[in-house]
């Protein structure tokens, strides 16, 4: 952005000197040289306006990118991060299967030894 300015600074300085240095060496009347810097001054004008509105529409134009960029990416990590919850769950859920499998194995098991022998003292 920067660099527009500087552009456009150096664009409107360049206009002012080369209309001074009409001036100076007008071999014109004055209504001639008066029309003259008016064409001048317009055209300048014309530039300027043709410069701000390219600028405008590039500037617009990178913020619609940057934008549909940010979307894109966000999507993307919200999809990455759905599927590793997804991983997650199903991860505990076999875990949590396993450990159920091992509860009944332990209890069948106590129950298994408990039938055949006294009840469990309490040790004092």
């Amino acid at each position: 952005m920067a660099n527009t300015g500087n552009t456009l600074l150096a664009l409107i300085t360049g206009a002012a000197i080369g209309a001074g240095l009409g001036l100076l060496y007008a071999p014109d009347t004055g209504e001639n040289t008066r029309n003259k810097l008016k064409k001048d001054a317009q055209d300048a004008q014309d530039k300027f306006n043709k410069r701000y509105h390219e600028t405008t529409s590039n500037l617009s134009d990178k913020a619609k990118k940057a934008r549909l960029d940010f979307e894109h990416r966000l999507e993307e990590t919200l999809n990455s991060a759905s599927h590793k919850a997804d991983d997650i769950l199903v991860a505990m859920e076999n875990k949590l299967e396993e450990l159920r499998k091992q509860n009944a194995k332990l209890q069948k098991e106590k129950s298994g030894k408990s039938s055949g022998s006294k009840p469990d003292q309490a040790v004092v």
